[in-house]
């Protein structure tokens, strides 16, 4: 399942450097994940670097993308191939 960041999110930037998959950019006014790059750390950490950094605590599940642990790893191998 990829993550998303909500309204609370203040735009401070700690996520940005932390993802792996540069899944995390600039949006108007906060940032946006591309669930299609968001593999929740998995291949890279043992859990989601943006939500240990997040003074918000602005970064839940985004429920329209639910996917295995093992299509989280594909995505994160697509990803870094």
């Amino acid at each position: 399942m990829a993550l998303y960041i909500n309204d609370d999110c203040t735009a401070c930037d700690a996520c940005v450097e932390e993802c792996p998959n540069e899944a995390i950019t600039p949006g108007d006014p906060i940032y946006v994940i591309d669930p299609t790059k968001c593999s929740e750390c998995v291949g890279a950490f043992d859990e989601p670097q943006c939500r240990l950094v997040c003074p918000a605590d602005c970064i839940p599940d985004n429920p329209d993308y639910r996917e295995t642990r093992e299509e989280l790893q594909e995505k994160y191998d697509r990803l870094h191939g």
